[in-house]
């Protein structure tokens, strides 16, 4: 097997892929990262981020065949899938697979749901369809991690255009050799620098709408005989030398062997924060030390917490510009913003990470007061490790540890917890009644014989 391409390996996998041989552990899985997935793309999109990039999809148009999330319009799948990925990661709520870190659903079930509704699919094709991109995407960031950070790009805006053409491909029905050069056609599109979040800039949130917007029309040009390179991923130019500066090709290759045995979907981890899965760790220790211990934000003198030197440039550093966030996209990857908004807040919801919550003058006193040390014994991607120490005015020092984030197989949140995530997120766009259907529609999708119960719940009224 290890002659053979790694984009061979995960097209054979992809076209062999059959819901009967996929533990229902997994599909259940995979319904809540559809419920997930779908809240946090009802909640972005009366947002003016969401706004303009629904107005641009419908701008676009194309074949009236997918629905636009929280919109008025039905466009090209491609289309479709530029704004709902958007929306579905744009707030920063979205799963995360924390070696790779790489966000899944928000290209998976969005690419998924789009191309299905396109080809006419019913609810076991859409879930085999984001199964099969969930693994390949996983394992395609898996291979290299902590890399593509490290030279300044964003994992889930390289590895979103693969995921997208594996989901699109399967419900198209491209057979494997299509789906080879459909992946070989996605390394060509692979982009997506982070200097967003220096300045709270918005293109972070368009990366998997345009991944999965390419990832779509990889799978159609591909369909029509256009070719890509078959080793695209480990090949003498291709993404991990280009974008990665190498790979392990042992490490690849033993990725690829535990296709279809094990299951990268049940590793992903569920957010209960609308930021920076990285954060969470040091949230969850604030909020456990606020909680349970007696003091006020105003008897604070330091806050301290240990870190690896991999998140530095993304939550900590310039540390002048993280105590004060220019606005509130950027207070989403501000750990002293994150740790100041619990020890004051007790909270950090969509709330607290708008333009006017993160001027609070308390709570900014509070982040400038934040800071950090190295700890070289973080073995970070691997580890997503939270430490914090709080000292007072009163001389005493409380410290809190926490070594993953809470949502992850160690700690998973509850199907309870997760719909009343969903619940919570559709409720400015949809009224109760359709959140329910929605619920509903997305329990049943193995059995649905056809998308329309979801999308009727999922489309505005004066849009039916």
């Amino acid at each position: 097997m290890a002659s053979l391409s790694a984009a061979r390996r995960l097209a054979r996998f992809v076209t062999g892929l059959s819901l009967d041989a996929v533990p229902p552990s997994v599909t259940a899985q995979a319904t809540l990262l559809t419920l997930d997935t779908l809240g946090n793309a009802l909640a972005a999109a009366p947002e003016d981020f969401g706004r303009a990039v629904l107005g641009v999809a419908e701008r676009l148009g194309g074949v009236a065949e997918s629905t636009l999330l929280g919109g008025t319009a039905r466009v090209a799948a491609a289309n479709a899938v530029l704004a709902n990925a958007t929306l579905a990661h744009g707030l920063d709520f979205d799963d995360t697979r924390e070696d790779a870190i790489v966000h899944t659903g928000c290209v998976a079930v969005t690419t998924a749901l789009a191309a299905g509704e396109a080809a006419g699919a019913g609810g076991r094709a859409m879930l085999e369809a984001l199964i099969a991109a969930v693994e390949v995407m996983c394992r395609v960031g898996l291979a290299v991690p902590g890399r593509f950070h490290a030279r300044h790009f964003h994992p889930t805006s390289l590895t979103s255009s693969f995921a997208a053409a594996v989901a699109s491909g399967r419900l198209y029905g491209l057979d494997e050799d299509q789906l080879v050069h459909a992946l070989g056609i996605c390394g060509s599109q692979a982009a997506g620098i982070i200097e967003s979040l220096s300045e709270g800039a918005w293109t972070k949130r368009m990366h998997p709408g345009w991944g999965a917007h390419g990832g779509v029309i990889a799978a159609l040009l591909a369909r029509n005989g256009f070719t890509g390179p078959t080793r695209v991923l480990e090949g003498e130019h291709g993404l991990y030398a280009a974008f990665a500066g190498g790979h392990d090709p042992a490490r690849l290759d033993a990725l690829m062997a535990t296709l279809g045995k094990t299951w990268e979907l049940e590793r992903l981890t569920f957010k209960p924060y609308p930021c920076g899965s990285i954060a969470h760790p040091y949230m969850d220790c604030a909020l456990k030390l606020r909680t349970e211990h007696a003091f006020t934000p105003e008897d604070i003198v330091e806050v301290r917490c240990r870190t690896a030197a991999g998140p530095l440039p993304r939550l900590w550093e310039p540390l002048h510009a993280k105590h004060r966030p220019p606005n509130g996209y950027a207070a989403k990857f501000s750990l002293p913003y994150l740790l100041a908004t619990i020890l004051v807040r007790g909270r950090a919801g969509l709330a607290e990470f708008t333009d006017a919550a993160v001027r609070d003058a308390e709570v900014l006193r509070v982040a400038s007061r934040v800071t950090y040390e190295i700890d070289p014994t973080i073995d970070y991607p691997r580890q997503f490790v939270g430490d914090v120490e709080v000292t007072l005015a009163d001389g005493r020092r409380l410290r809190e540890r926490q070594d993953r984030p809470r949502g992850g197989p160690a700690a998973p949140l509850t199907r309870a917890e997760i719909e009343a995530k969903f619940r919570g997120n559709a409720a400015p766009t949809l009224p109760a009644a359709r959140a329910d259907a929605i619920v509903r529609a997305v329990s049943g999708l193995a059995a649905a014989p056809s998308l329309k119960d979801l999308v009727a719940a999922l489309t505005p009224e004066n849009n039916r």
